[in-house]
């Protein structure tokens, strides 16, 4: 069956839909080979929970979305991008179409064990945790690409957040969906899924979890995908010292660069009243700049304050289109 492609139509429906316990949300992008073996280790794996799956297809260039159209059902939604967005925006596009208490984010290649969802929800419940992030102790990925590169990210990560989570990569995680709903994921910013629902006081623990050898593909991530990584990470810097007081940054620099530019001018300026020829000197060329320049991060940083309060208060506007979505009750 067919269901509305909007979020706000989605959302308008989904009052009459009753909640499930779980909502386990997978985003793939050319996984044709492992997908309908995830989808049936899922449903094993979940046997005696009322779950639902929630696959987000990325623009597959290959069979994904048509193997998963064949398994669709009232337990397994196929949505559909138009175009490639990236794995935190599909996140995001499954959250918005779940409708579990708890939701569950997990790989769409088997790397991730789907048996290892049940201990953790019922940690998740059983202690009242917000999150319960996986931990890949044993992790079996190729040392030199991979699990040294992600060993200094993760130390780099929980130096910057202040968050003591060891293995931010690890897409395993389930959350009260409250808590994932407010993640506003973009961008890379899955990887730092602890850290941003850190920031909004949400409390978590970690599980270690089993890790299996890729199967088949091959790994989506390559060196641009680690520049994209360190640009969100400077991102998450500044949404955690600043992200309620831009001005703070801005103005703060932009105050002693514009002090610094006038002490400078006016110490030209008594060497004029004295007599000298100051034109063409370059302190007058570097009070100039910092002149300028102070007063330029003084308006920016005001500009960035009424920026987030405009945000603030107004709606939100989608970040991805859906061509379609498949399966799921009737509404």
């Amino acid at each position: 069956m067919i269901h509305p492609t909007s979020i706000a139509a989605f959302q308008e429906a989904e009052d009459a839909v009753p909640l499930r316990e779980l909502s386990v949300v997978i985003p793939v992008l050319n996984e044709e080979e492992s997908i309908q073996l995830l989808i049936r280790s899922v449903s094993e794996a979940l046997s005696g929970i009322d779950y639902e799956v929630i696959i987000v297809d990325d623009c597959s260039s290959d069979n994904t979305r048509l193997k998963v159209r064949e398994l669709v059902n009232d337990r397994l939604i196929l949505v559909e991008f138009k175009k490639n967005y990236g794995q935190s925006t599909a996140m995001a596009a499954g959250v918005d179409h779940a409708t579990g208490a708890y939701i569950a984010f997990l790989d769409g290649d088997l790397q991730n064990d789907p048996s290892d969802i049940p201990m953790m929800l019922e940690k998740i419940k059983a202690e009242d945790w917000d999150i319960v992030a996986g931990n890949r102790k044993n992790r079996k990925d190729k040392m030199l690409l991979r699990k040294i590169p992600s060993g200094m990210a993760n130390w780099l990560i929980r130096r910057i957040t202040k968050v003591g989570i060891h293995d931010f990569g690890c897409t395993l995680k389930v959350m009260k969906a409250d808590v994932a709903r407010d993640l506003q994921l973009h961008g890379e910013m899955h990887r730092f899924i602890p850290a941003v629902a850190s920031f909004s006081g949400a409390s978590m623990t970690e599980v270690d979890v089993k890790h299996h050898p890729r199967q088949f593909g091959h790994s989506k991530y390559n060196l641009s995908r680690t520049f994209r990584v360190i640009s969100d990470l400077m991102l998450l810097f500044f949404m955690r010292r600043y992200s309620q007081k831009p001005m703070h940054i801005f103005g703060t620099f932009g105050f002693i660069a514009f002090s610094a530019g006038v002490l400078i001018n006016l110490y030209l300026l008594g060497l004029k009243v004295a007599g000298q020829d100051i034109w063409g000197k370059p302190l007058l060329i570097l009070g100039m700049i910092l002149l300028i320049g102070g007063i330029q991060l003084i308006t920016i940083g005001i500009l960035a304050d009424i920026g987030l309060r405009t945000y603030y208060e107004t709606s939100k506007r989608g970040i991805y289109k859906v061509r379609k979505v498949y399966g799921g009750p009737a509404r």
